[in-house]
């Protein structure tokens, strides 16, 4: 009980993490010159958030089996990461929405995906 309690606060307090630094004014960050630095950062960014939620949805699964529990943390990367981009674009003056923003979104979630399930592969969940 004390780990999905865990595994849910660090899913949530990776969100919030997440929310607060696409949206802060970006005259406000840091700057470094790496090219597409950002685009890795938001690929980091939805590997963890996909991977922590999957953590969590699958201490919740009765079934025992990753599908279900992978896709729903993969889609809500994906449509938290949109979200996201569309808020940018609407409520900040130094950011805007970027559609390759979007796909590096989705790049880190599917690297995710891929590597959870390269991980079961290996080891799989114990059916008790």
């Amino acid at each position: 009980m004390v780990l999905k309690q865990i595994l849910f606060w660090a899913a949530v307090l990776w969100t919030g993490i997440v929310f607060t630094l696409c949206l802060v004014q970006s005259n406000s960050l840091p700057v470094i010159s790496i090219a597409n630095l950002d685009k890795y950062i938001h690929a980091f960014f939805h590997f963890v958030f996909t991977a922590l939620w999957f953590l969590f949805l699958i201490s919740h699964s009765e079934k025992k089996n990753i599908f279900m529990p992978l896709m729903i943390a993969f889609m809500l990367s994906v449509f938290f990461g949109v979200a996201i981009e569309v808020l940018q674009g609407l409520y900040t003056t130094t950011r805007r929405e970027d559609a390759l923003d979007v796909a590096a979104n989705i790049s880190g979630a599917t690297l995710a995906v891929f590597m959870i399930v390269m991980y079961y592969r290996i080891k799989p969940i114990d059916k008790k």
